[in-house]
């Protein structure tokens, strides 16, 4: 008689490092073999649930190659984005400028993958900041009673605000100043994503907020008040943990967002200065020339559709993964 002892499927004994113990049933008076298998780590059903998605996974693997390209590449195609080359301006495709020159010259690959990582950049660094704020104000509104309703009337408030034009308003208005204290450079990069982040954490408040309000309710929770646990403990040990999966997938999607959000300010001629390369910059500067030299907008529209798309598929299959109910 054989006893299997595992807290996973039966399937994932076999996997599994066993170890035998044999015992005696004193009833029977038969031995018994427990066959016990150590607990699996949620981290691979997480994986081998993402891995069914198959979206997902080409979306991982495409948005890998960009950001494999646009780091890395430089490194290895060597020719400066600021380099000016009269004698091949508009130039199509060719060995020596595999993707064409711009309107001066320019080597289009090597400013497209300085616009990678700018975008990149920015989308990671918007959505910690939007992350961080919808994270903590979700929170103390879905534990919190008595701050539920001021902090939930300020995210009501900041989602009746037009996001597109206030972006453009407070870049018009702080461009100068963070410049002066910042460089040119630095300072419109921590512009765009401050205002990005800022303006981009209400949906994420309403998720924690809803995710918290359940959570607080459950019996280890009520448990630890019980006990007298001090709020910030039992919101650090228990709460935030239950509350991660919504998180993750909001963060993942936050990226393409704030990718966007550059790409628009940055098409509109707001965004970083006019020599500093972006893919909504590149776009901004080939308008003009688009019947002549399509590629000076084909490359910066496919770079950026394919980006929101892939990290759009990876957000879909963080979310199926990480939702218990269509675990397999």
């Amino acid at each position: 008689m054989t006893e299997l002892v595992s807290y996973n499927e039966p399937k994932n004994v076999a996997e599994a490092p066993v170890s035998e113990t044999a015992t005696t049933d004193p009833i029977a008076g038969v031995d018994l073999v427990v066959l016990k298998v150590p607990p699996r780590n949620q981290c691979w059903d997480v994986w081998d649930q993402f891995k069914t998605h198959k979206g997902a996974v080409a979306g991982a693997g495409v948005f890998f190659v960009i950001v494999v390209a646009v780091v890395f590449g430089p490194f290895v195609w060597r020719v400066s984005p600021a380099y000016i080359d009269f004698t091949a301006m508009n130039a199509g495709p060719s060995w020596a400028h595999p993707f064409g020159t711009d309107q001066l010259g320019r080597d289009l690959l090597a400013r497209m993958m300085t616009g990678g990582r700018v975008a990149i950049a920015v989308g990671l660094a918007a959505m910690i900041i939007s992350i961080f704020l919808g994270t903590l104000i979700g929170v103390l509104t879905g534990y919190f009673k008595s701050l539920d309703g001021p902090l939930m009337r300020l995210t009501d408030l900041f989602l009746s605000l037009p996001v597109l034009p206030l972006l453009l308003v407070a870049v018009m208005l702080f461009r100068d100043a963070v410049a002066k204290i910042l460089g040119n450079d630095l300072g419109s990069f921590t512009l765009i994503v401050s205002i990005i982040g800022v303006m981009s954490w209400m949906g994420m408040a309403r998720i924690v907020r809803g995710e918290v309000l359940a959570v607080k309710q459950r019996e280890f929770v009520m448990a630890s008040r019980s006990i007298g646990t001090p709020p910030h403990r039992i919101i650090i040990r228990h709460v935030l943990p239950n509350v991660m999966s919504p998180i993750i997938v909001s963060a993942t999607l936050g990226i393409a967002d704030a990718i966007i959000a550059e790409s628009v300010l940055s098409f509109l001629g707001l965004g970083f200065p006019p020599d500093f390369p972006t893919w909504g910059r590149l776009l901004y500067d080939g308008i003009e020339y688009m019947q002549v030299s399509p590629q000076l907008v084909l490359w910066p529209g496919i770079a950026i559709s394919l980006t929101v798309l892939s990290v759009n598929y990876i957000g879909d299959g963080f979310r199926d993964a990480l939702d218990p109910r269509l675990r397999r």
